[in-house]
């Protein structure tokens, strides 16, 4: 067999491969959607915008998701927001604030780009729940 042949049957076999384990349909806003209003809303509100039911009862309000961009120069941070839902890094480390959700969001990974050209694993739901905050910014 020629290098050039068994460059190319590499190649092709390297493309399958990744196909095989690329989930077929990325998870959309409205996805994300039905997981925002089971887990989030009760204390974000149904309209994202810091004042669910539980937000009054709260020492610090939640923050309204609708102005992430806006509070960022128009520019939402993918990565500072799955960071933030997942539990990674934590806003304030005394004092109530927002719940871990990672091992809620554990389960099937879809490829995600969060704006270095890098597809990284990452959970659907966790996904799901960025798509649609992101749907519904608000910017300036």
């Amino acid at each position: 067999m020629r290098p050039q042949s068994f460059s190319l049957m590499i190649g092709a076999s390297a493309a399958l491969l990744i196909a095989a384990c690329t989930p077929e349909e990325m998870p959309q806003a409205s996805d994300g959607r039905a997981l925002f209003m089971e887990n989030c809303a009760i204390c974000h509100g149904v309209s994202a915008k810091g004042n669910g039911p539980m937000s009054k009862a709260m020492a610090n309000a939640p923050p309204d998701l609708t102005l992430i961009a806006a509070r960022n120069d128009d520019d939402f941070p993918r990565v500072e927001v799955l960071s933030a839902i997942d539990g990674y890094t934590k806003s304030a480390p005394t004092g109530p604030d927002m719940p871990e959700f990672g091992a809620l969001l554990e389960g099937e990974l879809v490829p995600l780009d969060t704006g270095d050209g890098v597809l990284t694993p990452t959970p659907r739901k966790l996904v799901a729940l960025l798509e649609y905050l992101e749907s519904i910014q608000i910017t300036r």
